[in-house]
C-alpha cells in the first residue's frame, strides 16, 4: 500500500489501460460488508434469497431504468455476494455540437473529458445500487448509515465473445458451487 498525505490508500484495481467511459461488457461482483450471509442460503445448489436479497434483485432489475444505455445480461445473488454482467452500450458520438471557431483546441479537449469522466458509468451505477439497497435494508432492520457493502468492488472488461460466455456459464453455476466459491467461508456455512 502507497501513502497519499501521510495516509495509507488502497491502490485501484481498475484496468489501467481502459476508458471506463467506452461502451463494453464488465463482469462486476459486490461483496456484502465483512462477507456476512445476509443474502440468502444455498440449499441444493439454489439460491434462497432473504428479504435482504429480495431487495438486491428487485435493484438489480431497476438497474436498467435507471440508465438507458445499460443492460444486466446475466447475475447471481449469493449468501454474501452477487456477480453482474454489465453491458453499456455506446450512446454516441454527437455529444459536442460545437463549430472549430467556438472553442480553442485546448477548450474542446477539456470539455470532452469531463463528458468522458461523467459517462463513467460503472461507478455509478454500483454506487446507486449500494446506496438504494443499503437505505432499504438499513430501513427494515432499523440501522439508519449502516454499511451493507465493502467499499470497494471488483470489475473485470470482457475482452471477447469466449470470455462472456465464460463468465456467464460460471456465474449460472455459482449457487452449485458454492461450497467451493473462495467468497464461501466456515463463519458463513449454510
Amino acid at each position: 500500500m502507497t501513502k497519499y498525505k501521510n495516509r495509507y490508500r488502497v491502490e485501484t484495481i481498475r484496468w489501467q489501460n481502459w476508458d471506463y467511459s467506452d461502451a463494453g461488457q464488465y463482469f462486476v461482483t459486490i461483496c456484502v460488508n465483512k462477507r456476512d450471509k445476509i443474502l440468502g442460503t444455498v440449499d441444493n445448489g439454489k439460491m434462497i434469497l432473504s428479504p435482504y436479497g429480495e431487495i438486491v434483485k428487485s435493484e438489480i432489475l431497476a438497474i436498467q431504468t435507471y440508465f438507458d444505455n445499460v443492460d444486466v445480461d446475466e447475475w447471481v445473488i449469493m449468501p454474501n455476494h452477487l456477480h453482474l454482467i454489465i453491458t453499456i452500450y455506446d450512446v454516441g458520438a454527437g455529444m459536442i455540437v460545437e463549430t472549430i471557431h467556438e472553442l480553442s483546441l485546448q477548450q474542446r479537449r477539456q470539455q470532452q473529458y469531463h463528458i468522458k469522466r461523467r459517462q463513467m458509468l460503472i461507478p455509478k451505477i454500483i454506487g446507486k445500487f449500494k446506496m438504494r439497497t443499503s437505505k432499504k435494508m438499513n430501513e427494515i432492520r432499523h440501522t439508519q448509515g449502516y454499511k451493507n457493502w465493502q467499499s470497494d468492488y471488483f470489475d473485470r472488461v470482457i475482452r471477447n465473445e469466449k470470455e462472456y460466455y465464460r463468465i456467464k456459464q460460471y456465474i449460472i453455476n455459482n449457487p452449485l458451487n458454492w461450497y467451493k466459491d473462495e467468497l464461501y467461508t466456515e463463519k458463513n456455512k449454510t
